[in-house]
């Protein structure tokens, strides 16, 4: 087994559950995680998913210091939901954005499964972002991008990883609960 992979898989358990418990932490531990994961990526020819761990760090970054420097007087971020109309702009994003990437890398490198990779990375580069913005569909669609890795990752023989996004699963049906309340405690 690879050690990056170990690695990977106890910083990625960590970060998830942080997240659950909105625990600013989640951002510094899910930036080992995903420098860790890039170089695992890479050398496993998932190169939607090493791009995806390089935006990753872009992205966590923004969350902590959104997250720290929230808007306004509140203690922390709040849990909020989106529009319909924001909904379908972020699934017209994800669609090109998985298209692209997918025939992007199809056409130039030797990616294994470039399509099913792109798409994946696609619903994670959005889930990345609501989470930033603490809005609580990011949970659904880390149901979808788990799902799909779970394949993707039995398919490329790695099963630590492969478990990882099953327990990023679970972890995901216990945010959405965990975030739907208290985001009715905080709306009250």
């Amino acid at each position: 087994m690879n050690p990056l992979e170990v690695i990977g898989f106890v910083f990625g358990v960590a970060g998830i559950w942080l997240t659950i418990k909105e625990n600013i932490w989640c951002f510094p531990v899910g930036l080992v995680n995903v420098i860790v994961s890039f170089f695992l990526f890479y050398e496993e020819q998932l190169y939607s998913d090493t791009l995806q761990q390089a935006v990753y760090v872009v992205l966590l970054s923004y969350g902590w210091y959104a997250w720290v420097f929230k808007k306004g007087d509140k203690k922390k971020l709040p849990i909020t939901g989106l529009s319909l109309n924001y909904w379908l702009l972020l699934i017209v994003v994800m669609i090109v954005v998985a298209f692209g990437m997918g025939t992007l890398f199809a056409k130039n490198t030797d990616a294994d499964i470039p399509y099913l990779d792109a798409g994946a990375t696609a619903i994670c580069f959005v889930a990345q972002f609501l989470i930033a913005r603490k809005k609580i569909e990011n949970w659904y669609l880390w149901l979808i991008a788990n799902a799909m890795y779970i394949g993707i990752f039995i398919y490329k023989d790695l099963y630590l990883y492969s478990t990882l996004h099953t327990a990023y699963f679970i972890l995901a049906i216990i945010g959405l609960n965990t975030w739907s309340k208290q985001r009715k405690i905080q709306n009250a």
